[in-house]
């Protein structure tokens, strides 16, 4: 006979049962990973270094912590004092090996993620995807020698390239201190392995957070003193229309009314920073979320449009994400009848000034060190 375990147990019985179930898997994939890094630490396995500097952005936990945002905000502050090369792994692509990005790839060729970074710096940096980082790294010099900056993104778990620096970014909402391993809690690597990083930065931060809290987290985190640790937020910028049309009708989040509807549409890994900023504004908001890097199929839409002509509303538009925006806009399902009602929201990161810090020029003084600064 079935019955509902709701009625059985309590919400907090039930999370104590899954915790029990779970432990086990957690301690074996601790074990996993701690002989994977002594084997590296022990240089049994080896770590490749370049002549050329590389830096990786990653982080010790699942979900968005921003990796993308702050490569493109190291771009975009350094791309004139060096010739940039990004080196992805291209997740949920559907090719394979070593691809350089070119004008004629879609985001199904080399991931959303990179691709998103090469429509808005093509020209400026070279771009390319590969499961392996060293073999990436070495058709990147290759191709191109001028290359004298590397940026690998989501590459901290990456071990067998050494970086020169090594960023690791942690959630603010999230942090690794409250969290533990996979699958119990969202944990990829243990919390000692931020003592590896060159630099740490909080993301995700509230733009007026309290001093209090910077110093309450900066001794949670227990770093080193020499390992630079910031403090960042996400910054919205002005819908932009994901299909060009002459005269947008929403040139700004400020011309919403109470009698306006906005279908937020997103498919990344935490959706709630921008669903709470949509809320700020007198429009109603309906949320339809899909997992991280989805590909939106034709009956995707057709539920999507369902939803959208059920809405009420005076006005109604479609809000998504840039990352989101450019698997849409390379979709071929979608409703060219339906290209004037969706935007997308652009976001850039914005770095806290913290005790005169800053990120950019401690950056650079690391990437410039000799070895011997180094150690």
């Amino acid at each position: 006979m079935a019955f509902d375990i709701k009625k059985i147990l309590t919400k907090q019985q039930r999370q104590s049962v899954l915790n029990a179930i779970l432990t086990p898997f957690s301690w074996v994939y601790g074990a996993v990973v701690w002989t994977r890094n002594w084997l590296f630490d022990r240089g049994i396995l080896k770590s490749e270094t370049f002549d050329v500097p590389v830096v990786s952005v990653g982080n010790i936990t699942v979900g968005g912590t921003g990796k993308t945002p702050h490569v493109e905000y190291i771009i975009a502050a350094l791309c004139r004092q060096y010739r940039i090369a990004v080196l992805s792994r291209g997740y949920k692509r559907v090719t394979h090996g070593f691809i350089l990005a070119t004008d004629s790839l879609s985001p199904k060729d080399i991931g959303d993620e990179p691709y998103q970074i090469f429509r808005k710096y093509n020209g400026l940096i070279q771009l390319a995807v590969c499961e392996s980082r060293r073999k990436g790294i070495r058709e990147l010099l290759k191709i191109d020698p001028s290359i004298n900056l590397i940026l690998l993104d989501d590459a901290f778990q990456h071990r067998w390239v050494k970086p020169k620096v090594n960023i690791v970014l942690v959630d603010y909402t999230r942090p690794p201190f409250n969290d533990r391993l996979l699958p119990l809690g969202q944990l990829r690597e243990p919390t000692q392995r931020l003592l590896q990083s060159d630099i740490v930065v909080v993301s995700k931060c509230p733009s007026d957070i309290a001093p209090v809290d910077i110093r309450t987290l900066t001794e949670n985190l227990g770093l080193f003193p020499y390992q630079g640790l910031f403090f960042s937020n996400i910054r919205y910028a002005d819908p932009v229309p994901v299909f060009p049309v002459p005269d947008p009708e929403l040139s700004t989040l400020r011309w919403l009314q109470t009698s306006d509807t906005v279908l937020c549409v997103t498919g990344i890994a935490n959706a709630k920073p921008l669903v709470r900023y949509l809320r700020t504004f007198p429009a109603t908001v309906k949320v339809m979320h899909y997992d991280d890097h989805h590909y939106f199929t034709r009956a995707d839409f057709a539920d999507i449009f369902r939803v959208f002509e059920q809405l009420p509303g005076q006005r109604k538009f479609i809000i998504t994400t840039e990352k989101d925006m450019v698997r849409i806009l390379n979709n071929p399902y979608y409703p060219p009848t339906m290209r004037n009602i969706i935007y997308y929201i652009p976001i850039r990161i914005g770095m806290l000034q913290h005790e005169g810090s800053d990120f950019i020029t401690h950056l650079t003084r690391l990437i410039e060190a000799s070895e011997a600064e180094i150690n």
